[in-house]
């Protein structure tokens, strides 16, 4: 029986986190004890993954884009690549309006020519916002017909310790950079990925920006400051009154719980979903 939530919060896992270079969960693991746990949604998994999903009655709120690898370092910003990233976006939007699944994720990518090269040349700033709003408008003509939503993902750049952590060269590190790209596609089928933990790192000031992004916010992530831990006590972002101030904007679409476990990786998610219900 899953458990009694509030219900003001539509509470989503991401699976990645649980099987790390193999550890903890398979999917099916984590379908089942996110469902136990009052979960509605397990999310970055491909299209691979959906009839998992269906047979444990979840949704995946949010699904790869389908871009092989790091699909963070190879994004819309950047010439070379974007035409595979609309690609294969573009297939992962199929596969979502065929299960009716709501959103895909979008990166702005890494600012070098060459995406594994930080001595290949840069794209500046104001070209990369270009390249990414001339992306998204191509998948948002696309995404629109389909009824899916693309979330374009804000990372930070400076923890550099774990490359899950933070995204050294990653160009849309800026919350108002990626919040601004997304106004200029002017979709309601393209929107922004808050991550919490990420704009922590780069930010600060989260029910501020909060207030400030709330025109575009399609999906919402947590994990836990410094190191995307736990939404534990020795952390330092205090989740509850952020997450009321998602309630009290009108928020109503998921909250991804996406910190990489360092105890028990059940409690650790029984305690990120009971503390971000508010």
């Amino acid at each position: 029986m899953a458990a009694a939530l509030k219900g003001r919060i539509q509470h989503s896992v991401v699976h990645w986190c649980f099987n790390v270079a193999g550890e903890h969960w398979d999917l099916d693991q984590t379908c089942a004890i996110s469902k136990e746990l009052g979960a509605k949604s397990v999310e970055i998994v491909g299209p691979e993954a959906f009839e998992t999903l269906k047979k444990h009655g979840l949704t995946c709120a949010l699904a790869a884009n389908g871009m092989p690898g790091a699909p963070f370092m190879r994004g819309l910003n950047n010439p070379a690549y974007q035409a595979e990233v609309i690609a294969t976006t573009q297939k992962t939007i199929d596969e979502c309006a065929k299960y009716g699944f709501p959103s895909v994720i979008a990166f702005t990518g890494y600012k070098w020519r060459d995406a594994d090269n930080p001595n290949s040349g840069e794209i500046s700033a104001a070209e990369g916002a270009d390249n990414c709003v001339a992306g998204l408008k191509q998948l948002a003509q696309y995404a629109e017909k389909k009824g899916v939503t693309v979330c374009l993902e804000h990372l930070n750049t400076r923890d550099d310790s774990h490359p899950m952590k933070g995204h050294p060269g990653y160009q849309g590190d800026d919350i108002d950079y990626v919040a601004n790209i997304v106004r200029r596609v002017g979709s309601p089928r393209v929107r922004l990925l808050f991550d919490i933990y990420h704009v922590q790192v780069m930010n600060g000031d989260v029910i501020r920006r909060l207030e400030a992004c709330r025109d575009v916010i399609g999906h919402i992530h947590t994990a836990g400051n410094p190191g995307r831990c736990e939404l534990d006590q020795d952390q330092e972002i205090n989740f509850p009154p952020i997450l009321r101030k998602l309630v009290s904007l009108g928020y109503k679409g998921y909250v991804g719980h996406e910190f990489i476990p360092t105890r028990d990786p059940r409690a650790g998610l029984k305690q990120a979903i009971e503390l971000c219900d508010v």
